[in-house]
C-alpha cells in the first residue's frame, strides 16, 4: 500500500504518544464532522474485539460476526492484505462500525448514511478504514478503492511520524462529502490529527449529541430547518434572525429526538407536553407544538412575533415566581431554554409539581436563587462551575442529572437534563423538605452572590441588618407562600442601559477625555508627541488598561456611566470608530492599519460598517479632534471630512431597542 503523505511529531515528555495518536483518532471516528464540515455527524453502530495472535484469520473469523455483511468477489484476500500484521506479537485488533452522515447538499442530494468497517490494530498503531457500499444486487460489499490507514511509526527518541497510506491511490473515488479528496486528506486531515496527537484535549464537557442518536437528529434537522427557514426572512425582532432560528430548530430537534427514544423505551404512544418558562421570542414553542406536543410558553414579556405563530401555538404574558402558584402537574417536562433568573428553579419547579416530571435547561446567565452568581473556586472556568452549581441543585431535588452538549451557534452549549428520579415515590415528602432545606440554605449564603448599587436591579436581597427568612409571608395576590422571600423576577419593561439616556454632550465629553489620556494630551510625559498636526507620522496613542483610564475619570463620572449604559467598558466599545478594546485594555483605532488587514473578518466586524445610505452623514471624529487629524484619507472614510463632504441622512429615526435579548 502506498504513503501517501507522512507529518513528523515529536513527544518531548516522552509521555503523550502513543495515547495522544489514539485520542485524535477517536476524534475523527466519533465527531467526523469536527474535520469534515460537510458531514452532519458519525457514530460508532457496532463494535467487536478479540484479543488474540494476530494472524491472517483473525479478521476472517470476526467478519461472520458482522450480521448481513459479505465479501463476495474475493474481497477477503483485500481484507487480510490491509490488516496483516508484520510485527509479531499480541493482537488487540478492535472492529467497529462506523455511520457517515452527510449533510443536505446541492452537489450532493443524498443524505443517506454510509457505512466503514473501521479496525484498530494496537499493537501495530494502525487504524484501517474500509468503506462499504450496496451493490446492484444489493449486497454489501467493500469500496476497495476507498481503502485508507493512519500509521504510526516510532522513528528514534521522542521523534516519532503519522502516516497517510492507501490501496489504490490512483483509484480514489471522491465525491467530495463523504469520501473527500485525496489533496484534502493530505493537506486537512493528517496534519490535524498530528497535531492533536501530541495536545491535551482534555475537556470539562461531553461530546455533541452523546445523549441521543446522531444519525435520527441529523436527518430531522435538515427537515425542521428546511421546514422553518422561511421565519429567517419574516423575523420581526431586533435580534440576529438566523442565529435564533436556527438554534430554536436545533433545540427543537434535540429534544424531539429526546422525546421520541423516551417514548419508545417506555412504550408510549401519546406525545409528551411542556412548559417552557422565560420563552422568549416563543419560536421554541411554536415548533414544538407545531410537531405535535402540546405545551405553552410563559414569559414576562411579550413579543412582537408571537402574533405571527397563530391560535396553536400558546404564548403567556405572565411573571414566573417559584411558589405553590407556580406549579405545572399536567405538564410531562418543565423547559428552560436561557431562562436567566429562572434557571436554578427549573429543578426545583419540575420536582415540586409532580414525581413523573422532568426537566431539560440550557444555562446561559449565571444566576442562584435570588440574584446574579459568583464563582467560588478558580481551580474551575466560571461556566463549568456554574454547570455544577445547576446539576446540584438537581441532584438534590432528588433527579439523575444528566449532562450533554448541544449543536448550536452559542457558546453555552451544554445542557442539563433530568428524566428520572433516584428515589422511589413514597419518599417524596422526605425529598421535599430536604429541597426546602437546600434552597434555605442558599438563600443566606452572601457569596453566591453580590448585593451592591451597581447591581441591585438584579440581586434585592439586603436585609438591613435583619436575619432574612427562607420563605415569605403569604402572596397579597395569590395567597400562596413563596419559596425564597429574596427571589425577585425581572421588571416586565427591560432597563435600557445602552448610552441612548445619557446626554449627548457628557458622552462626547468622556470620550474627548479618554482619547485625550491616550494620546498623552493632557499629560507632560510625552510632550514630543504633540505637534498639532505637522508631524508626519500618524500618532497611535498608547495602550492603557480599563482600570488605569477609571482611575482618571474619577468616581462621579464613573457612577454616572454604571447607573446608565453598564460602565466604562461599554461606553468605549459602543464607540469603535474612535476606539479598540481588547482584553481589558484600550487604545486609539488605527484605521490605516485595519485597512490592511486581511478581508475575511467576522460577522461581528462586518455588521460594524456602515451601511451606503450613511455614508458621509456625520463628522469623522479623527478629523475633528485628532492632532494629526483622519489616518484614512477622504476618499476612503466613510465620514466626512469637514461641512462640505456632509451630506442629509435618508434613515428613518433610530430604534431604540434593549441590549440584552435572549430570544
Amino acid at each position: 500500500m502506498p504513503e501517501l503523505s507522512r507529518v513528523c511529531v515529536r513527544d518531548a515528555g516522552g509521555s503523550v504518544l502513543p495515547g495522544g495518536f489514539w485520542a485524535a483518532v477517536s476524534v475523527w471516528l466519533e465527531k467526523a464532522q469536527v474535520l469534515n464540515k460537510r458531514l452532519c455527524g458519525s457514530c460508532i453502530e457496532r463494535s467487536w474485539r478479540k484479543e488474540e495472535e494476530a494472524g491472517d484469520g483473525t479478521l476472517l473469523e470476526l467478519l461472520p460476526l458482522l450480521a448481513g455483511l459479505s465479501c463476495p468477489g474475493g474481497d477477503e484476500e483485500v481484507l487480510r492484505a490491509i490488516t496483516a500484521n508484520e510485527e509479531p506479537g499480541e493482537g488487540r485488533l478492535l472492529l467497529l462500525l462506523r455511520i457517515l452522515i452527510p449533510k443536505s447538499n446541492p452537489h450532493y442530494t443524498s443524505t443517506d448514511p454510509q457505512r466503514e468497517l473501521i479496525i484498530k490494530d494496537a499493537s501495530s498503531r494502525v487504524v484501517t478504514f474500509i468503506p462499504l457500499e450496496k451493490s446492484s444486487q444489493g449486497h454489501i460489499q467493500v469500496k476497495k478503492n476507498n481503502i485508507y490507514q493512519i500509521r504510526l511509526a516510532h522513528v528514534a527518541d521522542d521523534e516519532w511520524s503519522l502516516s497517510l497510506i492507501t490501496l489504490y491511490s490512483e483509484g480514489w473515488d471522491s465525491d467530495g462529502v463523504v469520501y473527500p479528496k485525496i489533496s484534502w486528506m493530505k493537506n486537512e486531515l493528517l496534519p490535524k490529527l498530528a497535531k492533536w496527537s501530541t495536545e491535551d484535549r482534555r475537556s470539562d464537557f461531553k461530546s455533541t449529541l452523546s445523549l441521543i442518536a446522531v444519525d435520527k437528529y441529523s436527518k430531522l434537522y435538515q427537515s425542521l430547518k428546511e421546514k422553518y427557514k422561511d421565519l429567517v426572512k419574516v423575523w420581526p425582532e431586533v435580534t440576529d434572525p438566523e442565529k435564533f432560528v436556527y438554534e430554536d430548530v436545533a433545540i427543537s430537534t434535540y429534544l424531539l429526538v429526546l422525546w421520541e427514544e423516551e417514548r419508545f423505551v417506555n412504550n408510549l404512544k401519546k406525545k409528551q407536553s411542556f412548559i417552557d418558562l422565560g420563552c422568549g421570542n416563543g419560536l421554541l414553542v411554536h415548533i414544538l407544538s407545531t410537531e405535535g406536543h402540546p405545551g405553552r410558553g410563559i414569559d414576562v414579556r411579550r413579543r412582537k412575533i408571537w402574533d405571527m405563530y397563530g391560535p396553536q401555538t400558546i404564548l403567556e404574558e405572565c411573571a414566573i415566581t417559584p411558589s405553590d402558584d407556580h406549579l405545572f402537574p399536567d405538564a410531562d417536562w418543565i423547559i428552560g431554554n436561557h431562562s436567566d433568573e429562572l434557571t436554578p428553579w427549573l429543578p426545583v419547579i419540575a420536582a415540586s409539581s409532580s414525581y413523573s416530571c422532568r426537566y431539560f435547561v440550557l444555562p446561559c446567565c449565571f444566576f442562584n436563587f435570588y440574584g446574579k452568581y459568583n464563582r467560588k473556586s478558580s481551580k474551575k472556568t466560571q461556566y463549568r462551575e456554574y454547570l455544577d452549581f445547576v446539576t446540584d441543585i438537581g441532584t438534590q431535588c432528588g433527579f439523575s442529572v444528566e449532562e450533554d452538549c448541544l449543536r448550536i451557534p452559542s457558546t453555552k452549549r451544554v445542557c442539563l437534563i433530568g428524566k428520572s428520579r433516584n428515589y422511589p415515590p413514597e419518599k417524596e415528602e422526605q425529598i421535599d423538605r430536604e429541597r426546602k432545606k437546600y434552597i434555605a440554605s442558599h438563600s443566606n449564603d452572601t457569596s453566591d452572590s453580590t448585593c451592591t448599587r451597581e447591581n441591585n436591579e438584579l440581586c434585592d436581597h439586603a436585609t438591613h441588618g435583619e436575619e432574612s427568612s427562607d420563605v415569605s409571608p403569604d402572596d397579597p395576590e395569590t395567597g400562596h407562600r413563596k419559596w425564597l422571600s429574596t427571589f425577585r423576577p425581572r421588571d416586565k419593561v427591560e432597563q435600557i442601559r445602552n448610552c441612548v439616556l445619557l446626554p449627548r454632550d457628557f458622552i462626547d465629553k468622556v470620550v474627548l477625555q479618554v482619547a485625550k489620556l491616550l494620546l498623552h494630551l493632557n499629560t507632560e510625559e510625552n510632550p514630543e508627541l504633540i505637534d498639532n498636526g505637522t508631524q508626519t507620522t500618524w500618532n497611535r496613542g498608547r495602550c492603557l488598561t480599563i482600570r488605569e483610564v477609571a482611575d482618571v475619570l474619577g468616581k462621579e463620572t464613573l457612577q454616572s456611566l454604571k447607573n446608565e449604559c453598564g460602565g466604562l467598558q461599554t461606553l468605549l466599545r459602543n464607540h469603535h470608530q474612535v476606539f479598540q478594546v481588547m482584553n481589558s485594555s484600550v487604545s486609539i483605532r488605527d484605521w490605516s492599519q485595519d485597512e490592511q488587514t486581511p478581508p475575511n473578518k467576522s460577522k461581528a466586524e462586518a455588521k460594524k460598517r456602515l451601511l451606503p445610505n450613511v455614508l458621509k452623514t456625520r463628522l469623522c471624529w479623527f478629523y475633528v479632534n485628532h492632532p494629526n487629524g483622519c489616518p484614512r484619507a477622504a476618499s476612503k472614510c466613510p465620514y466626512a471630512h469637514g461641512p462640505v463632504e456632509l451630506r442629509p441622512s435618508t434613515l428613518p429615526g433610530r430604534k431604540k431597542h434593549r441590549p440584552h435579548e435572549s430570544h
